[in-house]
């Protein structure tokens, strides 16, 4: 897949327009560069949340089925970034949505049904992951964006859409096996005429 980097700076883009894998120049403020900008910071929070995993586990083994599940989107989700930059290269299909969907399944009926709103926190693992979600939606914003302007192919949407998804469940599931209680959102009384 692509090229190799030797060398950390090129000095290419100091004008303001950064190249794809093809040779094609954009500004780097196109919408391309915004949805791969924002697959990366989902990425590297991602990295984030598996090496807060990783410190925990050894107290909770539980949590290593986690890091077991997520590790293989991280390098789904460099794969992506990687199909942004290059518009002929096709990684994502439909069967990676539907082993993501698989995923939050099988996570989901091990949880109690939700009754409430959850809020991010509880532990640093469950905040991380739910920064995770929201670095997610911003992904599949940007990459909304992106469509608008050049269509993706419906398999990528798809497969962004359910990402936030999946850390939502994660969170969930880590607080399961931390035996942390879910923050529930409690809503504030009507203000009083």
């Amino acid at each position: 897949m692509g090229h190799r980097i030797s060398k950390v700076y090129t000095k290419t883009g100091d004008d303001g327009l950064s190249g794809l894998a093809d040779g094609t120049r954009l500004p780097k403020s196109h919408p391309r560069f915004e949805a791969m900008g924002a697959l990366d910071q989902l990425n590297s929070q991602l990295g984030l949340l598996l090496a807060f995993l990783q410190q925990e586990v050894a107290s909770k083994p539980k949590l290593q089925q986690v890091i077991d599940a997520l590790i293989p989107w991280q390098h789904i989700l460099f794969d992506l970034g990687g199909e942004l930059a290059m518009p002929q290269y096709q990684v994502v299909q439909s069967e990676h949505t539907t082993q993501l969907e698989q995923q939050i399944d099988h996570w989901t009926s091990q949880l109690a049904p939700l009754k409430d709103f959850i809020l991010p926190g509880g532990s640093i693992l469950i905040a991380q992951a739910h920064l995770c979600r929201c670095e997610a939606r911003t992904a599949e914003r940007r990459c909304q964006q992106l469509h608008r302007l050049e269509p993706m192919r419906t398999e990528v949407l798809a497969f962004v859409n359910r990402l936030s998804d999946l850390f939502f469940v994660a969170a969930r599931i880590i607080a399961l096996h931390q035996g942390c209680s879910e923050v529930l959102w409690q809503a504030q009384p009507a203000p009083q005429a």
